[in-house]
């Protein structure tokens, strides 16, 4: 069906559309035979491996054993109880996964989607034979109509279904207020939403479309299941009716759908005339039923490839399906390099690649990082950190640590970058390479936590100012008063394909050629002891698509997604003051802005003599998987901050009594101390885990219990 080609991408929902027909299997295997073991494994696997798909799911199968219950309820009304006592047992042993879950959700900044309207963006009146014709791929990013095709043999007889008389209006009935309910879903917010958990998705818009597919591909199966000589007719009218519907639809829509092209209804309208003849010879018996279902298999598959190859491309030109070449060529440079710094500590540290595969690569290596893309993240603390230069925007489903200063990277304690290509940042010493790859040390990156005193609680922080946080955040913990970033005025030395406007406190840049990078040179004098960054913050985010700045300094360029990554772009460390020439080249759009473009210089003397004053309060971590220990020692009363994520899991001991917990900045794990000699644990649940974890002994348990009684007892 298109819905899994067109979502090809998003593996990870792939047991849900397994399990899903199991589910209704199950359901009837407990309402014939009286059954349960089917539907408590099946239900227990779906909300086990995806709980988010899981609740589509659950409802959809809730409506279906309604369907069941109530088309037949002299007879089926016995199911109810079994259905709800197997359906809550297979939920309840699933909590070892979906109550953390949900819990961490809730604790961490994950908020639910306000309507704000009634109907749906993109959707139209004739979206149900538009997307029904082969072929026919729009968008899965946003302003997309849903992914509902699943053949047009599958469509014909679910038609069949509902205008042959073999089967009761009761039963027709019910199903169709089921599709009812699925079609609406697309053009009503407030339903659209329910079906998400009311959290509008991130594109790959109606997620639960899949449903729609399986109820036609379902009902067409029952229908297939009465087709006979007598009715073979009523078969062929709805191949007509069809065929119409799809060439009314396409002259009315044609026009204002640009991805709607004649081929979809030339191909759809040609596999329709080729059923309606191969059921035509069936029923005037100029094919043997043997030939007639060879014939079908033949244009059936025929029909699915070329619809499957279309949403493929569709795919392949809109996202690109990444070579696993791209993974794997560099995967054992990365690999050899990341090991060696395993080796080499025994305490905690962050490592960063500036060359990376994918935002995911600490988990793909097993290194401690900053950037990650995830859909199921820590919202606060991936906010606090946007709020000190790490770009995490919006719902912080990203946070990237390229394009930052060097007070983050002390802070956070990166003490290791990977780069292709040379990097000149103060403290960084290149350590060792591996094929493409090269291994710089910090030698100022920081231990995972801090004694400060314990005003820092009152510490300013502000929304939009991410150097005076750094700052604020720096002196305090330093206890110092240092200004460490100064900023220093450019001129424009050259232009090439484009022209600036300057807009008050904004700077425009148009290209001159179309797809040709638009390029500005400009200089700046670089005081000594100096780390230079070019200060690029665009003026609306909604405008930059897929942009990237290629940033060249001193014969070395790097390029960046202008949306994604941070701010500040690094120019490269000066001992001696000196005036620096550099190029940004901009590509991606027709017209660009920015915040007024400027270099800010990092005073790297001051910012030494804070680290230094840092390392005399830092508190070296001994890390497990999900535990941390330290030893303290301090005159008076202390705050221990941390950049550990704050997450309701973490408890804490002080010498071996249990103490509470704060978050910094509701961001990070923070502590109070006492003055003396500590001895500090931190250990890490997962919240509602052995809550769980005890639901899922139990409640399995029980099964066991209710399904021997229940087989034994009432099955007799």
């Amino acid at each position: 069906m298109s819905f899994v080609t067109a979502q090809s991408e998003l593996i990870m929902w792939l047991d849900a559309y397994i399990y899903l027909p199991l589910i209704i299997w199950g359901i009837d295997r407990l309402i014939q035979k009286r059954k349960p073991k089917l539907l408590f494994i099946s239900y227990f696997m779906l909300f086990f491996t995806s709980f988010y798909l899981g609740f589509m799911i659950g409802v959809f199968s809730f409506l279906y054993f309604l369907i069941q219950l109530f088309k037949n309820w002299k007879n089926n009304k016995k199911s109810i109880l079994p259905y709800f006592t197997t359906s809550l047992l297979a939920g309840g042993a699933s909590m070892i996964i979906i109550l953390p879950a949900l819990l961490d959700l809730h604790a961490n900044g994950e908020e639910l989607t306000q309507i704000t309207n009634l109907k749906t963006e993109a959707t139209s009146a004739f979206d149900f034979f538009i997307k029904n014709m082969i072929g026919v791929y729009d968008t899965t990013k946003y302003g997309a109509i849903p992914f509902i095709y699943i053949g047009l043999l599958p469509l014909a007889f679910c038609i069949f279904y509902f205008v042959i008389k073999e089967i009761s209006w009761k039963e027709k009935t019910f199903y169709a207020l089921l599709i009812a309910l699925l079609i609406g879903s697309f053009y009503f917010v407030p339903l659209n939403l329910f079906w998400h958990g009311m959290h509008a998705p991130n594109m790959f818009l109606f997620r639960y479309a899949f449903l729609l597919s399986f109820t036609v591909i379902m009902l067409a199966g029952f229908g297939w299941e009465k087709l006979n000589e007598t009715n073979e007719r009523r078969l062929l009218y709805s191949f007509i009716f069809l065929a119409i519907a799809f060439v009314f639809t396409y002259l009315l829509v044609y026009k204002t759908r640009e991805y709607l092209e004649p081929i979809s209804l030339i191909l759809t309208l040609s596999f329709l005339i080729v059923y309606c003849v191969i059921f035509f010879s069936l029923y005037t018996k100029n094919f043997s039923f043997q030939q007639a279902m060879l014939f079908l298999l033949i244009f059936v598959t025929a029909e699915m490839t070329i619809n499957t190859n279309s949403m493929l491309r569709g795919i392949l030109d809109e996202w690109n399906y990444a070579s696993r070449e791209l993974y794997t060529e560099p995967y054992p440079a990365i690999n050899e390099l990341v090991e060696q710094t395993k080796e080499e500590n025994d305490s905690f540290y962050r490592l960063e690649n500036l060359d990376p595969v994918s935002a995911n690569d600490s988990f793909n290596y097993g290194y401690s990082g900053i950037s990650m893309f995830s859909s199921i993240r820590n919202r606060n603390t991936s906010g606090y950190m946007n709020m000190l230069g790490f770009r995490s925007r919006g719902t912080s489903l990203n946070i990237r640590y390229p394009n930052n200063t060097l007070l983050m990277d002390s802070l956070m304690s990166v003490k290791y970058n990977l780069s292709k290509q040379p990097i000149n940042k103060y403290g960084f010493r290149q350590k060792d390479t591996s094929d493409d790859y090269q291994l710089y040390e910090n030698q100022n990156a920081l231990p995972l936590g801090f004694l400060t005193d314990p005003s820092i609680d009152q510490l300013t922080q502000f929304e939009n100012d991410n150097l005076a946080n750094q700052t604020n955040l720096m002196n305090q913990l330093a206890d110092t008063k240092e200004n460490f970033f100064q900023f220093q005025p450019i001129t424009v030395t050259d232009l090439n394909n484009i022209s600036i406007e300057n807009q008050g406190a904004h700077t425009k840049f148009s290209e001159q050629e179309g797809n040709v990078a638009k390029e500005v040179t400009w200089k700046v004098n670089v005081p000594a002891h100096s780390q230079a960054y070019l200060s690029l913050f665009p003026t609306n985010f909604g405008e930059l698509e897929s942009s990237t700045a290629t940033i060249t300094v001193n014969g070395q360029q790097r390029e960046s997604k202008i949306d994604i990554n941070g701010q500040y772009y690094d120019l490269g460390f000066y001992d001696q003051a000196q005036t620096v020439e550099f190029t940004a080249s901009f590509y991606g759009t027709e017209d660009i802005s920015f915040q007024n473009p400027q270099v800010v210089t990092l005073d790297t003397d001051a910012f030494q003599k804070s680290v230094g004053k840092i390392q005399n309060n830092s508190v070296e971590m001994q890390t497990g998987k999900r535990s941390a220990q330290a030893k303290v020692d301090t005159n008076t009363a202390q705050k221990l901050i941390t950049t550990i994520p704050y997450d309701g899991g973490w408890q804490a001991k002080i010498d071996g009594e249990k103490v509470p917990i704060d978050s910094f900045q509701d961001a990070f794990v923070s502590l109070q101390v006492p003055e003396g000699k500590h001895t500090i644990e931190f250990t890490y649940w997962p919240q509602g885990f052995l809550l769980g974890l005890g639901l899922l002994i139990s409640c399995t348990l029980l099964f066991v219990v209710f399904d021997w009684y229940y087989e034994r007892r009432y099955a007799k």
